[in-house]
């Protein structure tokens, strides 16, 4: 690989990871969603933006996913709808573009003879845990339309290597987080409304647990998948083999942050009993058979990096923490 395409790179992931990718000595082509303002997203924040080429479009028109894929090696595919809360008020926007996009991106890199696709899964794929840890075998669940449509990408996806010998790889991430990720994510949410001062923090259910990976971690999941060539067709969890509950995270943020706030429960942040993940927990065996992949950061340091991050107030000004970001 020389030349690469990051769909997506405009959001959290995609931006650390187009760092990490121009660090690395790549090419970068970065796909930002058109708007008419020219805004690029986390892109606009990131040290290395004269070192990438900025496109602007969707993902979701198949002509214009023709076009960008032309002369690249590989493709990082991570542009999704990825809010739970909205999908159940707008579940035809994460068909068209979580599915339609991930076949137009597909469809591109075959027609246009691409080395090799990474598509973006996500844990939330899996529903709650019927066992743990969670490996690649493990039943898929859709709990949320979300999660649904994620499955319908990740068929056809899969069926693209399967009918059409693309070379593809699923890379199935848990429960990202670090500097830059929305406030609509659990994380950032206790951060900010801590660092605004908030004497109390609104969060909904803090039972269920996760297995939360720093972002740089996942980054380096998604190149080593991309360069090991026994991963083409193969699903494969990037994860830290580590799970805690929401609520031991908001204590250990509580702790690194020496604040004494009171959590009180906000109704509204509660998802629909049926459609709640109460556990993941991630089996990355599999990522480390095939790769030597260990991650590089435990949830106490990521954490620090993400509050370092998050505190400076350039960066809390961006955030809203008096708003429910749904």
């Amino acid at each position: 690989m020389k030349k690469v395409l990051v769909t997506g790179a405009d959001g959290f992931i995609g931006s650390h990871l187009t760092e990490l990718l121009v660090r690395e000595g790549f090419e970068v082509k970065a796909l930002s969603q058109y708007n008419s303002f020219n805004y690029w997203g986390w892109l606009e924040d990131v040290d290395c933006l004269g070192q990438v080429e900025i496109l602007n479009g969707d993902v979701r028109d198949p002509h214009y996913c023709k076009h960008i894929t032309k002369g690249v090696d590989a493709v990082f595919h991570l542009a999704a709808l990825i809010a739970i809360p909205y999908s159940y008020v707008a579940p035809d926007s994460y068909v068209d573009t979580n599915v339609k996009g991930t076949l137009n991106i597909c469809q591109a890199a075959l027609d246009n003879g691409v080395g090799r696709v990474i598509h973006t899964s996500t844990s939330e794929v899996y529903g709650t845990a019927q066992y743990v840890p969670i490996d690649e075998k493990h039943p898929i669940q859709p709990q949320s339309p979300y999660s649904a449509s994620k499955i319908g990408a990740d068929a056809m996806a899969m069926s693209f290597f399967n009918a059409f010998d693309l070379p593809l790889t699923i890379a199935r991430p848990f429960n990202t987080y670090g500097p830059r990720q929305s406030a609509r994510a659990v994380i950032p949410t206790i951060i900010t409304q801590i660092a605004s001062g908030k004497k109390e923090i609104k969060l909904g259910d803090v039972s269920p647990t996760r297995d939360f990976n720093y972002v740089a971690d996942t980054c380096r999941g998604f190149l080593e998948l991309a360069q090991c060539e026994k991963a083409v067709g193969e699903t494969v969890n990037i994860g830290s083999n580590y799970e805690i509950s929401v609520g031991d995270t908001l204590e250990l943020i509580r702790e690194l942050m020496h604040s004494d706030v009171k959590f009180i429960t906000d109704e509204q942040r509660f998802r629909p009993g049926k459609s709640e993940v109460f556990r993941l927990w991630c089996d990355n065996t599999k990522i480390r058979n095939l790769t030597g992949f260990e991650p590089g950061f435990s949830i106490r340091q990521g954490l620090q990096e993400t509050i370092d991050w998050f505190t400076k107030p350039e960066n809390l000004a961006k955030y809203k923490a008096d708003l429910y970001n749904v």
